[in-house]
C-alpha cells in the first residue's frame, strides 16, 4: 500500500487507536468483526467497488455501510465508515487497511493484557519455527485445501503453547490468506506488535545459527545505526550459504554468498 492509500490508512489508524484503547481486552472481538467485514469485501466486487469508489458521495457510501453492518458493533461501523470515506489507489486496498484495523484491534486487547511482548515473541518464534518446514507451510496456506483443515492444523500445533491473541492472529493468516503466505502475515503482524512498543525490527537471515554473542553484537551495531529499541529476529536458511541478509523497514543489507554471486552474474552480462 502507497501514497494515497497509505495516508488514508494511517489516518484512520490514529483515529481509531483511542478507540481500541477504550475497549480494552473487547478488542479482539472488534478484529473478529473487522474480518468478517473484509470477507464481505473480498466476496463482493460490486460492493468492494462501490464503497472504494471515489465518485460516490462519502454520506451515500456510509449510510450503506450502516445498512450492511446493522448487526455489527458501532464502534466497528464507525471505522469502517471512516475509512469508505478516504480515498484509495484501487479497491482492494479498502480490503487490507480494513484487515490492518482487525489486527489492530487484536494487538491492541494482547496490550490491554499486557501480553504484547508475548504476542510478539510468539509470532516471530513459529515463523522461524516452520523454516525448513516446507510441507507444514504449505498446508498452511494451500487455497486448494479446505478452510476447516487448515484451522485444525493450526489448533493441533498453536492451542494451549500460545497466548489467544497469538492463536487468533494464527487462525486469521490461514483461515483467509489472501494471497498472502502463512508466514508472512505472521512476521507482518509481530513487527506491528514491535512498532506499538516502538521497538525496530531487524529481520536478520543467516547461513547457519548465529552465537549470543554474535547476536549480542549485532544487536549493539544496528542500535546504534538507527538509535532506537530494536527487536532482532534470526532466521537460519543453509540455502543462502553463507553471510547474513538484514532487513530493518526498507532497508536491506543483503551480504550473502548467493547474493554476490547473483551481483557476478548482473555484471558479466552487462
Amino acid at each position: 500500500m502507497r501514497g494515497t492509500s497509505l495516508a488514508s490508512l494511517s489516518a484512520a489508524q490514529e483515529r481509531f487507536a483511542p478507540v481500541l484503547t477504550a475497549a480494552g481486552k473487547q478488542a479482539a472481538e472488534l478484529g473478529e468483526q473487522l474480518f468478517a467485514v473484509v470477507d464481505a469485501l473480498d466476496s463482493s466486487g460490486s460492493l468492494r467497488r462501490t464503497l472504494s469508489d471515489p465518485a460516490l458521495p462519502a454520506e451515500a457510501k456510509s449510510g450503506l455501510v450502516a445498512a450492511v453492518l446493522a448487526r455489527s458493533d458501532e464502534r466497528v461501523v464507525g471505522a469502517v465508515s471512516d475509512l469508505v470515506r478516504a480515498r484509495w489507489t484501487s479497491e482492494d486496498d479498502l480490503g487490507d487497511a480494513v484487515e490492518q484495523l482487525g489486527f489492530d484491534a487484536i494487538l491492541a486487547s494482547a496490550e490491554a493484557s499486557n501480553q504484547l511482548e508475548q504476542v510478539e515473541d510468539e509470532l516471530f518464534r513459529i515463523t522461524r519455527s516452520l523454516v525448513g518446514q516446507r510441507e507444514v507451510r504449505s498446508a498452511l496456506f494451500d487455497p486448494r485445501g479446505s478452510r476447516e483443515n487448515r484451522l485444525k492444523l493450526v489448533d493441533d500445533l498453536l492451542q494451549g503453547k500460545v497466548s489467544d491473541a497469538t492463536l487468533q492472529v494464527a487462525r486469521r493468516a490461514t483461515a483467509s490468506p489472501r494471497g498472502k503466505r502463512f508466514v508472512a502475515t505472521l512476521a507482518s503482524v509481530a513487527e506491528l506488535a514491535a512498532d506499538r512498543r516502538n521497538r525496530l525490527v531487524a529481520s536478520v537471515t543467516s547461513g547457519s545459527e548465529l552465537s549470543q554473542a554474535q547476536m549480542d553484537r549485532l544487536g549493539s551495531i544496528l542500535q546504534q545505526a538507527y538509535g532506537r529499541d530494536l527487536q532482532l529476529n534470526v532466521t537460519v536458511d543453509p540455502e543462502i550459504l553463507g553471510g547474513l541478509r538484514i532487513q530493518v523497514g526498507a532497508d536491506v543489507v543483503d551480504s550473502t554468498v548467493l547474493a554476490r554471486l547473483a551481483d557476478a552474474r548482473r555484471r558479466l552480462a552487462s
